[in-house]
C-alpha cells in the first residue's frame, strides 16, 4: 500500500496486536496516541500525538494513509463522539478518502448494555460517514475473560459469576490478523462475524483460569437481575455458527503462564 495504515488504540491489547501484525507483514505503520513517543520505543513505525475528544493532531495522524483501523474506544458514549471526529477529520482531508476499518461487538444489537449501544452508534457514524469502510464484530477477548476473573481475587473467600450466562471467548491476534488483512484490502461493509472456537459457562471458564494460576477458591454463580443479564442468558453476546477462532482458553492460559515466566517477560 502507499503510505502508513493507521492505528488508533495501538497502545491497547488490541491496537498492539494490529501493530505487530502489520509490521509483521512488512507493512508501514503509523500509531495514534494522545501520550508523545517513549524515549525507549524504538519500533520501526511512526508515531502520530493526537486527541480523539478534542481533535488535536487528527489532521496530521491522517495525512497521506490509505487506511485506518480504527481499535480506540472510550468505553461508552465517547466512542461515539471520537468516532464522529475522525471520519470528519478523514472525509475532509485532501486526495482519496482512506478506508475505514473498525471493530465492534458481537450482540451489540442484541444486549442492553450502554457500551453496546455506544459501539452500535459508532457504526452508524461510520456507515453514514461517507468513507469507504469495513466493520468486524467478534465476541470477547481471552484477554477480557481472564481480567475480570483476576479482578475478583481481591474479594475474601470466592468468586462470582454471572449465573446462566455463556460466553465465546477468542484469541486477540486472530481478531489483529482479521483486521490487517481487511485494512489491505478493498472495502467490505459489514463483514460475517467472528467469534471464538467454543461457548462456555461464565462459571467454567473463571474455575478453569483459577486452576491454571493455581488458586483454589469457589465460584459461586449469581443469578443477576436486570436486561443485561437476562440477554446475556439468552445468548445475545454468542454468535455460534461463527466459531471460527482456532484458539482455546486453555490454549490461552498455557501461553499466558509461558510469558510469564520467561526471562525478561512480565
Amino acid at each position: 500500500m502507499n503510505g502508513p495504515i493507521l492505528v488508533t488504540g495501538a497502545t491497547g491489547t488490541l491496537g498492539r496486536a494490529v501493530v505487530r501484525r502489520l509490521l509483521d507483514d512488512g507493512q508501514e505503520v503509523r500509531v495514534l496516541s494522545r501520550r508523545p513517543r517513549p524515549a525507549g520505543d524504538h519500533e520501526p513505525y511512526d508515531w502520530a500525538t493526537g486527541d480523539l475528544r478534542t481533535g488535536a493532531g487528527i489532521d496530521a495522524a491522517v495525512a497521506g494513509v490509505p487506511a485506518i483501523v480504527h481499535c480506540a474506544t472510550t468505553g461508552g458514549r465517547g466512542d461515539i463522539a471520537a468516532t464522529r471526529l475522525l471520519t470528519e477529520v478523514a472525509g475532509r482531508r485532501e486526495g482519496d478518502p482512506p478506508h475505514l476499518v473498525y471493530i465492534s461487538i458481537v450482540g451489540i444489537d442484541r444486549v442492553n448494555f450502554f457500551y453496546y449501544r455506544a459501539k452500535l452508534a459508532a457504526e452508524r457514524v461510520i456507515e453514514s460517514s461517507g468513507l469507504p469502510w469495513s466493520t468486524l464484530r467478534t465476541t470477547q477477548f481471552h484477554d477480557l475473560i481472564a481480567l475480570i476473573t483476576e479482578a475478583q481475587g481481591r474479594l475474601p473467600a470466592a468468586n462470582f459469576s454471572i449465573s446462566g450466562a455463556r460466553f465465546q471467548p477468542i484469541e486477540v491476534r486472530e481478531v489483529a490478523e482479521r483486521l490487517v488483512e481487511l485494512a489491505t484490502g478493498e472495502p467490505a461493509g459489514r463483514v460475517p462475524d467472528m467469534g471464538g472456537p467454543e461457548i462456555r459457562t461464565h462459571t467454567d471458564l473463571a474455575r478453569v483460569y483459577l486452576e491454571s494460576v493455581g488458586r483454589r477458591r469457589r465460584v459461586l454463580p449469581l443469578r443477576l437481575p436486570g436486561r443485561v443479564f437476562r440477554d446475556l442468558r439468552r445468548g445475545g453476546n454468542l454468535t455460534p455458527d461463527r466459531a471460527v477462532g482456532r484458539v482455546t482458553f486453555e490454549e490461552y492460559l498455557k501461553e499466558r503462564k509461558g510469558r510469564k515466566k520467561a526471562p525478561g517477560v512480565g
